[in-house]
């Protein structure tokens, strides 16, 4: 694997709309960002990925956009962002931005144009099709429920669009489009960052002509993953938008990236890949139902473990995969893999060292740091989620009760992260002394930042000493380059691997459950490099853990 400079980095997700207000009007902005530099520098952050702050109308939070050269007013300005590049530079930290290239907003010039002409340069900027029997052309679902079609006024033709309806799809088929699409990422790499994170883009590519398929639910409508599957080709857009813009800046770039086929992965991360790294989404995609939310299979631990393993297993040799926990679009980690009851400190530390140390980036989402969880939503009415929005839709019509209902979407809403940072015990847990666009989470007062830096024991610290461990001198290049073998896995809730360099064999062990386990060595160990308890317990090679110990040793 050849070396590079993002591979001994830890990244950090902002959400800037819930990140921190400056300006009181109750929305996180740039200046809030910059405000809070220090902060992640002191926590050992090197890589920052904004999620998007460019002019949107916010149909779906900023994953809309309505003018890919200017930054929204409610986040701040474009001197601003320079500003923040700047400042992030001094600290020897890096910007990544959001790269939404699928869809644009329906707000966007480009789109307007073509609604004035169909026909016209600008039609072809999109998928504008004629219906089919006075319906629809065809029968995919948008991944936000209902047709991914729109009926252009009453013409009898429509715009594609997989997610929101204002958020129409690009024609990447399209030559003029996809140049136009290079031209602006040059031009955000030539004002300083460092890369983007690139939202949702397999769908680039679609199945042509446009069909119908198999139903999957009483509406009639297949969902589009159906479509995606049967769709050949994406790699050369890939390609050719490597070779037209990241590669010539050396950025740093992570995809996301679903369902992908094992033989693509060094197509896509090798070291001819056309991304840096690539999202590990095993762990949050397991369970899922085809029907929706309302009949999705809880993740265990040895769930959660396995999932791990086969990615790692999977990217071995390959490349870097970009580890999470949680992220934007998922609830809050701690509350999704640890079981229900047993959220503590202890049990967050364990989850936050399990995954930390697998071979990859590691990624800290806003607010896992302080162990964040989901939050306790009142009435159906606290959740602002489009697809929160939908699912709670789809159960009722499966005639699950509204009680019910609601505490599933609850479980699942990508609101649970997307509430404010909670920086103190303060009005708005610190994040505005405005009225913030969402809820601030009750669980403030007793989880938040100012608390836990006062802490020694605080899961705070705890994160700081993971970023640190992974970037000392003496260990660096085995949490970075060795190999990641698991061990244990016939064990029942101990998740636990070995991460082996030159000179180096390093055991991550963690007991996933509140009862005590017992594990026996291969060898005896000489350094307690982590430890969520003040004690270990081994007598020769038979270790004792206690309820959700997590230890990190060398052998």
């Amino acid at each position: 694997m050849k070396k590079q400079w993002w591979h001994d980095k830890v990244a950090y997700q902002i959400y800037p709309k819930s990140f921190k207000d400056t300006n009181q009007d109750g929305i996180g902005d740039i200046k809030g960002v910059i405000e809070k530099l220090d902060y992640l520098k002191e926590l050992g952050i090197d890589i920052i990925w904004l999620s998007p702050i460019y002019a949107s109308p916010l149909a779906d939070q900023g994953y809309d956009i309505s003018d890919y050269y200017s930054i929204d007013p409610r986040f701040g300005t474009m001197e601003e962002l320079e500003e923040l590049i700047e400042e992030a530079k001094k600290r020897e930290m890096y910007i990544i931005m959001d790269l939404v290239v699928n869809h644009c907003s329906d707000e966007h010039e480009w789109f307007k144009k073509a609604m004035e002409d169909p026909d016209g340069e600008y039609g072809n900027y999109f998928y504008i099709m004629k219906g089919k029997d006075g319906k629809e052309p065809s029968n995919i679902r948008s991944y936000f429920g209902g047709s991914a079609w729109e009926r252009i006024g009453d013409t009898d033709r429509y715009y594609l669009h997989l997610f929101h309806k204002k958020q129409p799809d690009l024609n990447w088929e399209n030559p003029v489009v996809r140049n136009k699409i290079y031209t602006m990422i040059n031009w955000w790499l030539e004002k300083g960052i460092a890369g983007f994170r690139i939202d949702a883009i397999i769908n680039i590519k679609k199945a042509l002509p446009f069909h119908d398929y198999e139903p999957d639910r009483e509406d009639g409508l297949a969902t589009c993953k159906k479509m995606l599957e049967e769709a050949t080709g994406v790699m050369d857009f890939l390609r050719e938008m490597n070779d037209s813009t990241f590669k010539k800046y050396d950025a740093f770039t992570v995809g996301e990236v679903f369902n992908e086929k094992k033989e693509d992965l060094p197509d896509f991360i090798g070291d001819d890949g056309c991304f840096s790294s690539m999202f590990d989404f095993n762990e949050t995609t397991f369970g899922a139902s085809e029907k929706g939310w309302y009949d999705s299979q809880a993740i265990t631990p040895d769930d959660y473990r396995d999932c791990c393993f086969r990615s790692q297993r999977r990217a071995e040799g390959i490349g870097f995969l970009s580890n999470i926990i949680e992220n934007h679009d998922e609830p809050r980690g701690v509350s999704r893999y640890i079981p229900q009851g047993e959220c503590s400190d202890v049990s967050k530390k364990l989850l936050a060292t399990v995954y930390f140390f697998l071979k990859g980036l590691p990624f800290i989402y806003q607010g896992q740091e302080i162990g964040m969880e989901n939050v306790p939503f009142k009435s159906i009415d606290d959740l602002d989620d489009i697809s929160t929005l939908d699912e709670y839709k789809v159960a009722l019509d499966q005639g699950i009760p509204e009680d019910e209902a609601f505490k599933i979407v609850c479980r699942y809403s990508r609101d649970n992260a997307r509430v404010p940072f909670q920086w103190d015990d303060s009005k708005n847990a610190g994040f505005t002394e405005g009225n913030p666009w969402i809820m601030v989470s009750p669980e403030y007062e007793k989880i938040n930042l100012k608390v836990q830096r006062e802490d020694p024991d605080s899961l705070f610290r705890y994160y700081k000493k993971l970023i640190a461990l992974r970037k000392q001198e003496e260990y660096k290049d085995t949490f970075v380059y060795g190999t990641m073998e698991p061990v244990y896995e016939d064990r029942a809730r101990i998740m636990a691997y070995f991460r082996k360099g030159e000179k180096q064999n390093i055991l991550v062990v963690g007991n996933f459950q509140t009862e005590p386990q017992m594990v026996e060595l291969s060898g005896e160990y000489c350094r307690v490099l982590l430890n969520n308890y003040d004690e270990i317990s081994c007598e020769g090679k038979t270790l004792q853990l206690k309820g959700y110990q997590v230890l990190v040793l060398e052998l």
